[in-house]
């Protein structure tokens, strides 16, 4: 990591924050109901959509022939020409490049079977459209044969800038993992900044724009991590730094809630009684789950030390325009509520059980938006494997945050450094307290299940002991690390990622053994050697085994398959991110970015998977998912095109899931009316694995969730993929 300086402010960082705060929202203001717009239709896709609030109908667009007539807008710009707001943020930039057009491109419609990266690519980088036939899945009926011959169309100058043959992916094979066949179109030689296509001039149907530049991901990297902006708890989104369709007021910070919140198995005992507000909802839920909480400081804390020189301070958070990078202040707005739920005695408490109903005279319905939940909050107590995580987190906060150069950082520092300390302190003096919520006594005390056994615990306190060492260089940690250094990084996958990291990251340090970290480092790039990692890159004469250039393997394909996706990438990426000897930089990058080209478009759906990305010119990307604000039926959040304005931008759904399946309530006779049918919606059920998906947000019984949840870890691993391809 190279720490930056940070200019000196003529006021006290504290006193600058306030000054944000007032103007753009925070833990008292409110927010008004965002005057409603004309709604407009969503880009057609050939992914599979629900037709309606509620329904679970597959799209019935043809797909071989698939027409964008609009293109909607998240608001994104709407209010800062109106605001007399004088920081330096600035909305993320829109772009019309989905429906920039040329005389070239003749009548052609964008076709769902040639996918690309819909934000577009870097100069330098591989640069493929895939086209595609489908086999199996809710497309086998329809079809698709390339054209004899292929062309790179410049929108912006109306010339054929490339031409060449769509290349057969194994011999016409089909990739059973998606259930298509593939092609390949290679247009990785042009590199002149522009919006461009690729059109089929022998079967008039083109893909979606996209551009050639070097800050082609810069406002897509703004938009994913203002959405931890949009889940901050207790805090107020008021324009200019809320965009007008997405303000409200702070939620949770009621009677009985977050500032006043008691634990679970004794709410009538007022002495029980904690702030624990702030803090990030964890997902579509709105609950604080610390094991989760304290891994997301860790991850954008090794995001923003990997790359710190692209971390600006213009994302139009309240924060910005203070002279300290805008991903340390959301990082610290995280560690404020981590502190919170720390105990005099070091521990950590576990939970934070939110609300998520508003009571309306005599009836009780689903809070949205998020200020409008009356209900209490209730804590659970603390336990081992939240107090192990939350010391790695304090310990690795205190030695990035304390390297910046910022008198007032380096206080905030020193207070993380004693209380990973305390903190470890406590877990090794009791090792086995554990804590189940949602369980047993604990029933309706959050959602997810985030304890761990005593492998998981073991993993934490390793990890825990790499930061502080990194945090404090004692030998202490040194040797509890080094004795357990042994075979770690000798099987690289997504699903150990963050720990390889934290294996890469203790190598990398001043003052480990030398030969052990030259050790982790020849074992990690050995590893990536094996046959789902380099070797699946770099088979069937470099068009690997994925014609999607994502490889993952159908077995991979699970809840949050999005977050593997993005794992993956970074397992490549972590060659140049600790510099292990022997990596080709080029290779390196262009295997890491093609899984980030497959969240941008390069997949079966043809579809953007993070939401309503229309205001960067996309042209098909999530229009309805799984937040309990932007909730199904929601006349003003729901869905882009249906309801006023749709969900917030940004968001990393979870992703294609095979193993979806409607609630088991749906399986007893007679069927209940909720269950919408006769059968669990197919898709996502019953499908091959990439096209295990459908654009939905019901909840029970249906469980969208499996599907089309955001979760801050998919965003954190797909921030920390993206950041490393911005300038």
């Amino acid at each position: 990591m190279k720490p930056i300086g940070i200019p000196s402010a003529s006021l006290p960082l504290a006193l600058v924050i306030t000054a944000l705060l007032t103007a753009c929202g925070g833990g008292g203001g409110g927010g008004s109901t965002p005057t409603p717009a004309s709604s407009v239709a969503p880009a057609s896709s050939g992914a599979p959509s629900s037709v309606a609030a509620s329904s679970t109908a597959v799209s019935s667009v043809a797909v071989s022939s698939v027409t964008s007539t609009s293109t909607p807008t998240s608001s994104l710009a709407a209010s800062s020409s109106s605001s007399s707001f004088t920081n330096t943020c600035q909305l993320p930039g829109s772009s019309s490049s989905s429906v920039a057009s040329a005389p070239l491109l003749g009548d052609a419609s964008i076709s769902a079977f040639i996918v690309v990266d819909q934000f577009g690519y870097l100069p330098d980088a591989k640069k493929i459209a895939v086209i595609r036939d489908p086999q199996n899945g809710y497309d086998a009926a329809q079809s698709f044969t390339p054209g004899s011959s292929y062309e790179l169309i410049n929108l912006d100058t109306n010339t054929v800038v490339h031409t060449g043959v769509a290349v057969s992916w194994k011999a016409g094979a089909t990739f059973d993992t998606a259930g298509d066949k593939a092609w390949w179109f290679d247009f990785s030689q042009i590199a002149t900044p522009g919006t461009y296509a690729v059109l089929d001039r022998e079967k008039n149907v083109r893909s979606p724009s996209f551009k050639i530049a070097a800050d082609v991901y810069k406002p897509v990297l703004k938009h994913a991590m203002r959405t931890f902006f949009y889940q901050r708890a207790g805090f107020a989104k008021q324009t200019p730094c809320a965009e007008p369709a997405w303000v409200d007021a702070a939620s949770h910070i009621g009677a009985g809630q977050d500032k006043n919140a008691r634990l679970y198995n004794d709410v009538d005992n007022a002495a029980t009684e904690r702030d624990l507000s702030g803090g990030w909802y964890d997902a579509g839920d709105y609950n604080k789950y610390t094991n989760w909480h304290a891994y997301y400081l860790v991850a954008l804390l090794h995001t923003y030390a990997e790359n710190p020189e692209i971390w600006t301070d213009d994302y139009n958070i309240p924060e910005s325009g203070n002279g300290v990078p805008d991903i340390i202040d959301e990082i610290r707005w995280g560690f404020d509520w981590l502190k919170k739920m720390q105990n005099d005695n070091g521990s950590v408490l576990s939970i934070v059980g939110l609300s998520h109903s508003k009571q309306i005279g005599q009836l009780t319905e689903h809070a949205s938006p998020p200020s409008s939940a009356t209900g209490a909050s209730y804590y659970g107590p603390a336990n081992t494997s939240a107090t192990l995580t939350s010391a790695g987190a304090f310990a690795l906060g205190a030695k990035i945050l304390g390297s910046l150069g910022n008198s007032d950082l380096d206080t905030y520092a020193a207070d993380l450094k004693i209380r990973a300390e305390k903190a470890w302190d406590w877990s090794s003096a009791n090792p086995s307290v554990t804590f189940r919520n949602n369980e047993g006594a604990s029933a309706g005390l959050g959602a997810g299940q985030q304890e761990v056994d005593d492998a998981g615990r073991a993993t934490k306190k390793l990890t825990a002991a790499i930061y502080l060492f990194a945090a404090t260089g004692s030998s202490t940690y040194r040797e509890f690390v080094e004795g357990k250094a042994g075979n770690a990084t000798n099987w690289v996958s997504p699903w150990n990622e963050p720990e390889v990291s934290a294996w890469l990251y203790y190598a990398s340090l001043p003052g480990t053994t030398a030969a052990i970290a030259n050790t982790l480092k020849t074992q990690y790039a050995s590893a990536l050697n094996a046959s789902d990692n380099w070797v699946a890159i770099r088979s069937n004469s470099g068009m690997g085994d994925d014609p999607y250039g994502a490889f993952l393997g159908t077995s991979n394909f699970t809840w949050g398959s999005n977050r593997t996706m993005s794992r993956k990438g970074q397992t490549f990426h972590n060659l140049i991110d600790y510099s292990i000897s022997g990596a080709d930089t080029t290779e390196v990058r262009n295997a890491a970015m093609g899984y980030l080209h497959y969240i941008h478009g390069t997949n079966p759906q043809g579809m953007v998977y993070l939401s309503n990305m229309y205001s960067l010119g996309v042209h098909s990307s999530v229009n309805e998912f799984y937040h309990s604000w932007f909730t199904n039926g929601s006349p003003l959040w729901d869905r882009v095109g249906t309801s006023t304005y749709g969900p917030a931008p940004g968001f990393l759904v979870g992703g294609p899931n095979p193993s979806y399946d409607w609630d088991s309530f749906c399986n007893t006779t007679p069927r209940d009316s909720r269950c919408e049918g006769d059968a669990a919606p197919n898709p996502p059920k019953g499908q091959p694995a990439m096209k295990a998906y459908l654009d939905f947000n019901t909840s029970w019984p249906l469980n969208s969730w499996q599907v089309t949840e955001n979760h801050n870890d998919y965003q954190v691993a797909y921030i920390r993929l993206l950041s490393k391809f911005v300038n």
